[in-house]
């Protein structure tokens, strides 16, 4: 198994009625997320609403949670910015938190150049070298692609380790597969991609959907490691309209909805997503009933 397993989870922040962050509700949805089927955790990523959080919000999120589920899984912080001095300071108060690795998003808004991205990366890992790093390729959130051959030369560095890959794009993965070492690990960004990225040399997944079924997905990966190629494919293909369900609008309007579905006490999004969209709790409700993942 690979540095932070095969499920990874990028976890919500639950929010009170009005607005704050609910501590006591992450801490019991982490360890739930624990006992079925998450091996790590990300906090404060982009599932976790980062851009509207303040980082002694984030700092606070990343101790619950790593006492919550101290010894049973990791905890990644998502300590990644625009700014390559704030992205240093956050990875280094991550470090000091004791937590097992950071997640590193593409600098938004800004567009660097692949040698600026390269930098970025290289000066945040050096910072905390004994910090492992996953990177995170995400072009239709930050406006800028990682390319391979920056994937590729960053991997030489000793604590990246892992790279978070939503491009959507099978032959940038193919690419950084045949140029990096076995040890490098890549992840699907997208719950849909993650069988087909499996089969071109991923390690798992950093998954939203894993808050509802994070167990099928780990046996679907351990499937597919297995070499049962036919179980983890009726099991991709069960949850695939899940899958897509969760992603009709932007990320995590669709999975709060479905948590407060099952009766998880997890608030609103923050401004400015907004999840009022009358058609969303029918669709979730539909799919998720054909999954059996209501009572009743």
């Amino acid at each position: 198994m690979s540095h932070f397993g095969r499920v990874i989870t990028a976890m919500i922040t639950p929010f009170t009625e009005d607005g704050e962050v609910d501590y006591a509700v992450a801490e019991k949805l982490a360890v739930h997320l624990v006992e079925h089927g998450s091996d790590t955790l990300v906090v404060c990523g982009t599932t976790g609403e980062s851009p509207t959080l303040t980082w002694d919000e984030e700092f606070a999120l990343f101790q619950v949670v790593q006492k919550a589920i101290s010894g049973k899984a990791k905890v990644i912080a998502g300590a990644g910015s625009n700014s390559t001095k704030e992205a240093i300071a956050a990875t280094t108060k991550a470090n000091t938190l004791g937590l097992d690795g950071t997640l590193q998003v593409v600098p938004y808004y800004n567009k660097p150049p692949q040698d600026g991205l390269y930098q970025h990366f290289r000066a945040i890992a050096e910072a905390s070298p004994e910090l492992p790093m996953m990177l995170y390729n995400i072009p239709g959130r930050t406006g800028q692609n990682l390319a391979p051959e920056t994937v590729v030369h960053l991997a030489e560095i000793p604590n990246i380790v892992a790279i978070k890959e939503a491009s959507g794009n099978l032959d940038q993965v193919s690419q950084i597969r045949r140029s990096t070492p076995p040890e490098f690990c890549i992840y699907s960004g997208d719950d849909s991609l993650t069988l087909p990225m499996l089969a071109v040399g991923a390690k798992g997944v950093v998954s939203v959907a894993s808050h509802l079924v994070g167990d099928p997905l780990q046996q679907m990966v351990q499937a597919f490691e297995q070499g049962q190629v036919e179980v983890a494919s009726q099991i991709h293909l069960k949850l695939f309209p899940l899958f897509k369900a969760l992603f009709v609008t932007a990320n995590p309007i669709p999975l709060k909805i479905a948590l407060r579905l099952q009766g998880w006490p997890v608030g609103s999004t923050r401004s400015p997503l907004a999840d009022h969209a009358s058609y969303l709790e029918p669709l979730l409700q539909t799919v998720m009933t054909e999954l059996g993942l209501l009572a009743g």
